[in-house]
């Protein structure tokens, strides 16, 4: 069965979503995006010029100062919250064919993107009754009452990218709302759909005008964005490279910023646990987003003297891996995102050759697939951690097995990065899991398995990103706090018994 549809569920393509309408754009640039499995081009999209960035940080700008958004109360930011939600869900069958079109992502993962949706900005709506979003304190430099108030920081420019823009969308605006803020999406141009499926439920909720705004953008107008004045905060998903661009923009101006980067994140597997069972877990693991995922493990951290032996299992698990049509449903692995980057991912397996590395699987375009961006999955022996395949984000569906001499040599490799944004920890000891994990530097350490959760919090440590999304750590970021003293208590403070 295929349930791929003719047709796209874009409806305002040519337009962007400004001020709580559909403008035209003050341009004809456009972009094709093109489908990841066939390469035709899927729909055009209006790619905005400087004025139309202008434009919409305007909007979010007035949107802010003048309009009721930051009046409001955080129970009736919530409402609305819920109420966009429930509206993403409903389209839900749109963001199901967009996800794998753009992304390459199996339409078997993307039938849950409008569930998606709806429990993450559930979740952040709830923060609305157990967030202390004030806080009775007793001064202590004089004074008689004092409060910390955490109040909205202001505009808010969400930069996402290509590979999982629903979930990134609602990490981003759902605490940004909540807060008070008014926000400025740039989609990705390889991956914009989810963006207007957002802005089209937007428009159907009532969200006030200018409170979110819609832009697909390329990065040079992206930059414009960044370095607005009237943009308060940057939050970013994407490689750790652009993320240094953007911070240093930011620091200019002392805007704030919020980065979720690369990485290059370990799998320890210590001597107790099961080598076929940690390579089978690891091969499943992998196929997450067809190996489009910053915080995948991909590198695998095993002693010298099982070294083969998992390189072997991971080889016979990985490599019967069957990679097809994202919307076949006997596919387990799609397509990568485009020419551009199957060419990068192909290269970084050149290097690895190149390098030493001992191909076991993998390694090529699979031969009965001559269109679409497919990569075989690969893994590779005897890595160099300081490898160009041991060391660099490679975004794609690529294993990289290093050799340790023990336990502690296994956790030196794990740390001897430039990344800190996921590990895991494989063992059959919860104990040793856990004192393992705390000398792993890395934002997320898991337990026998791939771990990422946005309920807790998630980000990265290094150069691996600078805050935290997901939960009420991901709410923070969203926020200033202010210290208010005050001579007397006011009477809508009444003094506990």
């Amino acid at each position: 069965m295929n349930a791929r549809a003719t047709t796209t569920p874009v409806r305002h393509a040519d337009r962007f979503f400004i001020g709580g309408e559909w403008v035209a754009p003050a341009s004809n640039a456009t972009v094709d995006v093109i489908d990841s499995g066939t390469e035709d081009v899927y729909y055009t999209i209006a790619a905005a010029a400087p004025d139309d960035m202008s434009r919409a940080v305007s909007a979010a700008r007035t949107a802010f100062d003048d309009g009721p958004w930051s009046r409001l109360t955080h129970k009736e930011r919530a409402e609305y919250i819920n109420a966009l939600g429930a509206a993403v869900a409903e389209r839900g069958d749109a963001l199901s064919q967009l996800w794998p079109r753009e992304s390459g992502v199996l339409y078997s993962t993307s039938q849950y993107s409008g569930r998606i949706a709806s429990g993450a900005l559930a979740g952040y709506a709830a923060l609305a009754d157990t967030f202390p979003f004030e806080e009775e304190c007793a001064p202590t430099g004089g004074g008689k009452f004092g409060l910390l108030v955490r109040e909205p920081v202001g505009v808010v420019g969400a930069i996402i990218p290509w590979n999982a823009p629903v979930a990134l969308i609602c990490h981003k605006i759902g605490p940004a709302l909540l807060a008070g803020c008014t926000v400025v999406l740039k989609s990705a141009p390889e991956a914009p759909g989810a963006g207007y499926v957002f802005a089209e439920a937007a428009e159907q909720i009532g969200l006030p005008p200018g409170v979110f705004n819609v832009v697909t953008a390329d990065r040079e107008v992206s930059e414009l964005l960044v370095t607005n004045p009237g943009v308060d905060k940057i939050t970013f998903t994407g490689s750790t490279v652009a993320g240094r661009r953007i911070a240093s923009l930011c620091g200019e101006r002392i805007a704030r910023c919020t980065l979720e980067l690369g990485g290059k994140s370990a799998a320890v597997i210590l001597d107790d646990m099961d080598l076929e069972t940690a390579a089978k877990t690891l091969a499943k693991a992998e196929c997450g987003l067809n190996g489009q995922v910053c915080s995948s493990l991909t590198r695998v951290i095993v002693t010298k003297d099982r070294h083969d032996d998992l390189v072997e299992a991971l080889a016979a698990s990985f490599g019967k891996t069957r990679v097809g049509d994202p919307f076949d449903e006997s596919s387990q692995l799609g397509p990568l995102v485009s020419d551009r980057q199957r060419d990068r991912v192909l290269g970084y397996i050149a290097k690895g050759v190149e390098e030493g590395a001992t191909l076991a699987t993998g390694g090529g375009r699979p031969a009965d697939l001559d269109r679409g961006y497919y990569v075989e999955p690969t893994v590779f022996g005897n890595v160099d951690n300081g490898s160009s395949i041991g060391s660099e984000e490679i975004f794609g569906p690529v294993l990289a097995v290093i050799k340790a001499n023990d336990e502690q040599d296994a956790v030196r490799l794990a740390n001897d990065t430039i990344y800190g944004l996921n590990a895991s920890v494989f063992t059959n000891d919860a104990d040793r899991a856990r004192a393992v994990a705390g000398q792993i530097r890395s934002g997320t350490v898991g337990h026998n398995n791939f771990r990422t959760d946005f309920g807790m919090a998630f980000g990265g440590f290094k150069q691996s990103g600078i805050g935290r999304e997901g939960g009420k750590e991901g709410l923070l970021p969203f926020l200033e706090t202010k210290t208010v003293i005050l001579e007397g208590r006011p009477a809508a403070y009444p003094a506990p018994d």
